[in-house]
């Protein structure tokens, strides 16, 4: 039995992100001084290798990991 895939670049999942918690995410990711380079130059990699739907999985499985081990 053939199943459908599940669309993961949008839909109906319930996962709450604060507005802060983005906020944040982005000044790391674009102002921080440390940080910003190295999560610039990994984005850069990633959206050179993989397609949208990998990128979704990939940050789907983070948040998982994070979840599942909040010290790591």
């Amino acid at each position: 039995m053939a199943t459908e895939p599940i669309p993961l670049l949008g839909g109906t999942s319930v996962h709450c992100i604060t507005e802060a918690q983005m906020a944040e995410a982005l000044r790391l990711g674009e102002k921080d001084e440390t940080s910003a380079p190295v999560i610039q130059q990994w984005l850069g990699r990633l959206e050179e290798t993989l397609s949208r739907n990998e990128r979704a999985a990939l940050a789907f499985i983070l948040i998982q990991r994070l979840k599942d081990d909040p010290q790591r």
